[in-house]
């Protein structure tokens, strides 16, 4: 395997992009999670879909679009899925979790009419649902590393505001922050990481990655500043570990990349268990915790 890494450019890069995608989607996975927004990413990850699917379709038919990376229009479908989120959410304003659902189900409805519409292209397609380590090109890889230094500069930078806000909403109102603004950009920073992540993980099992790891790290993590850690360190495992056995199995790394993050889990609520230690910890805790 070493020696493969060193000789083609194709592990390179899905290595590469593995390792950033493991740091930035259980980063950023844990403000959905303690913010209760976790079906978001499933969500977006559908809207997504479309947009590949359109992509793919539109390339069919169009010189222009058979040159375009798909990646292209499925980063810009998912963000703005997200900003329509997040413009529902203001319509409902007591029903705000009613706006996930309907932009979910746009995504899929217009995935399956594009799907439907094409004339053959279901290797490209499970390529994106599933991930795929072969098909991750250099120019994916930029893609993955300029994300990467977006989401980690805007939870650098606005670290504390998120945490206020993720913990204490109606603090956050009278203590000054801009949460309108921080929470249209939480929206498209979480769209960006689908995109990023979609050809390593998959279109369908990138949520997972953003949530499952956080679930591990929360059984174990003392602090929010801790839980952080512990994600990334289970992301990251379950990247490298599903990319190994992805090569050497010749299938699709997002299943065996989720499949690690499960059983991670299970190894931690074993732990757990056996040490009789069976409370959640709850992250976060006072606001001044961290």
């Amino acid at each position: 395997m070493i020696n493969a890494l060193l000789t083609y450019e194709f592990l390179q890069n899905a290595f590469l992009s593995g390792i950033i995608i493991g740091v930035i989607a259980p980063l950023l996975g844990l403000f959905i999670v303690v913010r209760r927004l976790a079906l978001i990413a499933d969500a977006l990850s559908h809207v997504a879909l479309a947009g590949i699917a359109g992509s793919l379709f539109l390339s069919q038919q169009f010189l222009f679009f058979s040159a375009l990376n798909p990646v292209y229009l499925g980063i810009g479908s998912a963000v703005g899925g997200s900003l329509l989120i997040e413009k529902l959410r203001g319509m409902y304003k007591h029903y705000e979790e009613l706006a996930i659902p309907v932009i979910l189900s746009a995504g899929i409805g217009l995935g399956a009419i594009f799907i439907s519409l094409s004339k053959g292209f279901g290797s490209d397609l499970i390529g994106y649902l599933f991930g795929s380590v072969s098909a991750v090109s250099r120019q994916d890889l930029i893609i993955v590393i300029i994300i990467a230094v977006i989401v980690i500069a805007y939870v650098r930078f606005l670290y504390k505001e998120l945490f206020v806000l993720s913990f204490d909403s109606e603090y956050s109102k009278v203590s000054g922050i801009n949460a309108r603004f921080i929470q249209m950009f939480f929206m498209i920073i979480t769209a960006l990481v689908i995109g990023a992540s979609m050809r390593i993980v998959g279109i369908l099992l990138v949520s997972s990655l953003m949530t499952v790891p956080v679930a591990a790290a929360m059984q174990i993590a003392k602090s929010f500043k801790g839980a952080i850690i512990y994600s990334i360190i289970f992301g990251e495992i379950a990247v490298i570990i599903g990319l190994f056995s992805a090569f050497h199995l010749d299938i699709a790394p997002g299943g065996t990349i989720v499949v690690t993050s499960i059983l991670l889990l299970l190894i931690v609520l074993a732990w757990k268990k056996i040490r009789g230690d069976r409370k959640t910890v709850k992250v976060g805790g006072s606001l001044y915790d961290d």
